[in-house]
């Protein structure tokens, strides 16, 4: 697991990618940091339980436990937020009225497929929203550690954990690197830590070509 100065580094990175307007729904872990790096931008943050317009994390002395993320995380809600039943957010996302997702997972294989809600042989808690925002959200982003938690790679040839859908994700943002992914290959487009890229293959089991012009080489 990542120690939270690299969640909040991922967090930061896949900020840059939210544009002014944007309706962006956050999943569970690290994507829940985002609303606190935002900077001026105006994002329409969504919860899949009922909430357009979440705002960065409240302090301690304001937390209200009635006000909460998808992910059961203390919230704030900006100007002009709304509320709603989840039925409607759900409409929203399966309407394809969401612009973006940012999602956790627990692998990403090479052409961009994701699993991220079962564990074979663990208890399931639930699917939530990650099979309707894979497929009704225009533009998914993975927000994840590179390795899980027993040290494999999350990034894999093939999936061996059940698929989350086959639509598949435009692009996974770990702590060492960011990959985009398209006609079901994958390209490295920047380094983050001081990795060079032979020791980042050795971590990855998938995979990926380089970008040469966007990596300086």
């Amino acid at each position: 697991m990542l120690n939270s100065d690299l969640r909040v580094k991922v967090a930061k990175r896949v900020a840059q990618e939210l544009n002014d307007g944007d309706v962006v729904n956050l999943g569970v872990g690290i994507p829940t940091l985002i609303p606190d790096y935002l900077g001026d931008k105006k994002v329409y943050l969504h919860s899949e339980n009922g909430l357009l317009g979440m705002g960065p994390t409240p302090p301690e002395d304001e937390m209200n436990m009635d006000l909460i993320s998808a992910s059961k995380k203390p919230i704030t809600m900006d100007v002009g937020a709304s509320l709603f039943d989840s039925a409607d957010s759900f409409v929203m996302i399966r309407g394809g009225h969401i612009d973006m997702a940012v999602l956790g997972a627990l692998q990403i294989d090479e052409t961009g497929e994701i699993a991220n809600w079962a564990i074979p042989g663990k208890t399931i808690l639930g699917v939530g929203g990650a099979m309707d925002l894979v497929a009704g959200a225009k533009k998914i982003i993975i927000a994840s550690s590179h390795l899980a938690k027993d040290g494999s790679p999350k990034f894999v040839k093939n999936l061996t954990f059940p698929s989350s859908g086959a639509r598949k994700v435009d692009m996974l943002v770990t702590e060492h690197a960011v990959f985009k992914f398209s006609n079901n290959q994958c390209e490295l487009i920047e380094i983050l830590s001081d990795i060079s890229i032979d020791e980042l293959r050795d971590i990855t089991e998938a995979n990926f070509t380089v970008n040469q012009e966007s990596m300086n080489i």
